[in-house]
C-alpha cells in the first residue's frame, strides 16, 4: 500500500486501510473502489490522505497501534461527553460525570489503550488510520490522549498515572464546549477579543472537572495547564517550568503536535516529521525538552508508505520505520535517479546508509 494525497486519489484507486467517522465506526471500509463522489465527499469529511492499494508496494503493512473496538469504544465516550457537555450549566455536567459513572467508563478505555500501547513495538503512525470528522474537537482529544498516553510509557510514568494522563487527553479541551461554536470554527485569525474568549476554555475545563468527584484533580489540572509554557509565556497563569505539573507539561506536546499534523479551516497540516521540527526550534523555551525527545522516539516521523525521494534523484515509499532512529526509516526505490520505474524495486535502510538521506516527500494536503 501507499499513502496518496487526497487530491492525487482518482476513481477506480481502491482503499487499502478503513476511514473511520468521528465516533469510530467505520464509514468507508478497505477493499472499496473509490469513486468521483466518493473522493469529493471524503474532502469535504477532512480527509486529506488515503492509504491506496499498489501492486509493487502491497506487502507493505501499516501496524495498527489501537484495535478497532478500542478505539470505537474511545471515540464514542468522546463523542457522548463533549456533545453531552455543551452549553450545559454546572448541575447538568454533575449529572453528565455522576449519573453515567462517566470516570469508571473514562478508565476502562484508557486502561485498554494503555496496555494496547504498552504491547506495540512499532513506532506510531500517525497516518494509518484516517478519520472523518465534522468537528476537530473529537478526533483531537482522542489523538491527545493516544500520544500522551506513549509519551508518559517512554519516560516511565506508572501504570496508574499513564491512566490519568490520557484521561486527563480526553478530557483536555472539555472547557471548549463553553467557546461559542463561531469561534471554534472561524477560518480566520481571531481578533483579540475573541481571542480571549478562547483562552477562557482553559479555566472552564478546570472548573468543570475539579468539581467531579469521579475526576481527580491531577486530571482537571490537565485541562488548567496544557497551554502554559516552559518559559512562562502562556496561559492562564503564565506558569513557568516545573510550576507546571509533569502531566500538563508531557500534554503541551502531544497538543502542539496534534494540532499541527491535523487539517484546520485556518491551516493546512504538516507532516510528522516537519511538526517535530516546530517543537525542537520550541525545546526547553517553550516546551520540556524531556517530552520533545520522547515524542520524536514514539512516532514515525516519516509514516509508512509515503512517497519520497533521496539525495541521489531515486524516489520510493517509506517502507518501515526503524526504532530508536526515526529519521532514518528503510525506503523502497521504484523510480530511479531520471525518474524512470525501476524493474524490480529495492530497499536502503538509512539507518544504515548514511551516505542518503530524504530530501522531498509528498505533500499530503
Amino acid at each position: 500500500m501507499r499513502l496518496k494525497s487526497i487530491r492525487n486519489c482518482r476513481p477506480g484507486d481502491i482503499l487499502a486501510r478503513s476511514i473511520y467517522t468521528e465516533t469510530g465506526m467505520v464509514l468507508v471500509g478497505a477493499g472499496v473502489v473509490l469513486t468521483e463522489r466518493m473522493i469529493a465527499r471524503l474532502k469535504k469529511k477532512n480527509i486529506t490522505s488515503l492509504y491506496i492499494e499498489d501492486e509493487r508496494t502491497n506487502d507493505i503493512m501499516v501496524d495498527t497501534i489501537i484495535s478497532e473496538e478500542t478505539r470505537r469504544e474511545a471515540m464514542t465516550l468522546i463523542h457522548e461527553t463533549f456533545r453531552a457537555a455543551e452549553g450545559a450549566s454546572p448541575k447538568k455536567w454533575q449529572h453528565v460525570f455522576s449519573d453515567k459513572l462517566l470516570g469508571s467508563q473514562l478508565r476502562q478505555v484508557m486502561t485498554a489503550i494503555a496496555g494496547e500501547l504498552k504491547n506495540s513495538r512499532s513506532a506510531m503512525n500517525l497516518m494509518a488510520d484516517a478519520c472523518a470528522y465534522d468537528n476537530y474537537i473529537f478526533t483531537h482529544s482522542f489523538n491527545v490522549a493516544l500520544y500522551s498516553s506513549a509519551i508518559a510509557l517512554k519516560t516511565g510514568f506508572s501504570e496508574k498515572e499513564i491512566v490519568e494522563i490520557g484521561i486527563g487527553g480526553l478530557l483536555h479541551d472539555i472547557g471548549k464546549t463553553c467557546v461559542p461554536d463561531e469561534i471554534l470554527r472561524k477560518p480566520g485569525k481571531l481578533t483579540a477579543e475573541e481571542f480571549a474568549l478562547m483562552k477562557k476554555h482553559a479555566e472552564q475545563g478546570f472548573e468543570i472537572l475539579r468539581k467531579q468527584d469521579d475526576i481527580s484533580l491531577l486530571i482537571a489540572h490537565c485541562a488548567y495547564q496544557h497551554h502554559e509554557r516552559w518559559d512562562g509565556s502562556g496561559y492562564p497563569r503564565a506558569l513557568k517550568a516545573e510550576e507546571i505539573h509533569p502531566f500538563a507539561r508531557l500534554m503541551a506536546v502531544a497538543d502542539v503536535f496534534d494540532a499541527l499534523t491535523t487539517h484546520r479551516v485556518y491551516r493546512p497540516s504538516v507532516l510528522p516529521h516537519e511538526a517535530m521540527e516546530i517543537l525542537y526550534s520550541g525545546s526547553n523555551t517553550m516546551f520540556d525538552p524531556t517530552y520533545v525527545i520522547a515524542m520524536r522516539d514514539t512516532i514515525a516521523l516519516y509514516p509508512i508508505g509515503l512517497s519520497v525521494t533521496l539525495n541521489t534523484g531515486e524516489a520510493g515509499v517509506v517502507a518501515e520505520a526503524n526504532a530508536g532512529l526515526p529519521s532514518r526509516p528503510t525506503i523502497r526505490i521504484l523510480t530511479d535517479e531520471n525518474g524512470r520505474q525501476v524493474d524490480k524495486p529495492y530497499e536502503y535502510d538509512l539507518s544504515k546508509r548514511l551516505d542518503l538521506m530524504i530530501v522531498a516527500c509528498d505533500e499530503l494536503v
